[in-house]
């Protein structure tokens, strides 16, 4: 190699490594500049106390919760009131989320990350509209799929691996800025376009029960049991010669609907014919605060879900009545006590009478004991058996001794 070759590739590596050094310097300018919010806020100028109406869009399917009058609403259910607690979780987490890294990528891969836009088939994302109360969006946030982390225990088959975070698009304030695809460390999964799940399932509940009367289409079903004081065994109601009541089978009644819930509210315009409410079960149930709860159930859905709704009313006493030998030095504790069980009393009939209109979906476990037939109450009778029946006489065998011969005369 002569002088002049070596100087011409002197001369190339020269030239092809400058190049690499700006390309490489470029790269790191870009890898800068997207990770210079890494840790940050995803939306750190978020006006969450403005927030009062929030619209998520999944597929075709749209939700819509919105504030009137200082109480959260799901719009999709004949807005019926929502659960905050979920709703104050999501606007929590939205405006503390921190990015755990930028992602760089291309119209064509946004599919891949499932940050489409709703309504466009696979690879669509979730998308969540923060508004203000006159309706205009001030904050808008996709969620694409979700970015799963394999658990220590999962089988080499795979499908081990549970969600640890998830590719968001953030639309800039700036309308001439494009939105910036980002990996957040909370999957966000309860956001999505499901109006039952934003319900406030907070119901109403039987509590100190009396007495449960259930009235069926078929008479012989109808029943009723009480208790003459509270705690006390429940009691079957008419029991006929030859009945033999078990006490046992009506210890479940005295805890219906304790601590009841609802899956989901039906249409006020479906017909009551089809949902059975124009011929219903009905349960009244007593309770020894004075409480009345009406009860009708209706046919069940072919997830087993059955049709119901309620009417509440009480007879709250607003004076308590002295005992005979009552002391003045009880007077005020005494007087202390039955007035704030009476407030109690009141705000309770307050909040189970706002639930009266609504028809709701419970399911079968809901209302059990309501479906108790009349003769579920009574003991088993005992079916005989071969070594219940008497014992037949024995087959004693006699010898033949034949005729005895005469008396001698």
């Amino acid at each position: 190699m002569n002088r002049k070759q070596l100087n011409i590739l002197v001369g190339l590596v020269l030239v092809v490594g400058g190049l690499g050094l700006i390309l490489y310097n470029k790269q790191a300018s870009s890898w800068s500049a997207g990770d210079s919010a890494v840790g940050g806020k995803l939306m750190p100028d978020l006006p969450i106390n403005d927030v009062a109406q929030i619209a998520i869009t999944q597929g075709i399917t749209n939700l819509n919760l919105f504030k009137k009058e200082d109480l959260w609403r799901v719009q999709e259910r004949w807005d019926y009131p929502a659960n905050f607690a979920n709703i104050g979780e999501l606007l929590r987490k939205l405006w503390e989320l921190e990015t755990v890294q930028s992602v760089t990528v291309g119209p064509s891969q946004l599919g891949r990350l499932e940050l489409l836009p709703p309504n466009q088939g696979a690879g669509s994302g979730i998308r969540v509209d923060l508004k203000d109360k006159a309706g205009k969006t001030v904050r808008s946030i996709l969620l694409g799929k979700k970015y799963l982390r394999e658990s220590e225990d999962s089988s080499p088959m795979g499908g081990g691996g549970y969600p640890v975070g998830r590719y968001v698009m953030v639309e800039s304030t700036d309308s001439t800025a494009k939105p910036s695809v980002w990996v957040i460390s909370d999957p966000l999964s309860q956001a999505e376009a499901k109006p039952e799940g934003w319900l406030n399932k907070d119901f109403f509940k039987v509590e100190k029960v009396r007495s449960v009367s259930v009235t069926s289409a078929e008479s012989t079903n109808s029943w009723k049991v009480f208790r003459e004081k509270e705690g006390g065994d429940l009691i079957l109601g008419d029991v006929q010669e030859g009945e033999e009541f078990d006490k046992s089978k009506a210890s479940g009644v005295g805890y219906l609907l304790s601590s009841p819930s609802f899956n989901d509210i039906v249409a006020p315009e479906k017909n009551s014919a089809e949902t059975g409410m124009d011929n219903p079960l009905i349960a009244e149930i007593e309770t020894f605060d004075n409480f009345i709860y009406t009860i009708k159930v209706g046919r069940p859905t072919d997830e087993d879900n059955y049709h119901m709704n309620v009417s509440v009313k009480a007879d709250i006493a607003t004076e308590r009545t002295p005992a005979e030998d009552e002391k003045p030095e009880d007077k005020e504790r005494l007087d202390k006590e039955f007035n704030e069980n009476r407030d109690k009393l009141i705000e309770k009939l307050k909040k189970e009478q706002s639930i009266e209109k609504w028809n709701y979906l419970v399911s079968k476990w809901t209302i059990d004991a309501l479906l108790k037939e009349r003769k579920d109450f009574f003991a088993e009778k005992k079916e005989a058996t071969e070594t219940d029946s008497p014992a037949a006489p024995p087959n004693l065998q006699f010898p033949d001794v034949g005729v005895p011969p005469p008396l001698p005369q």
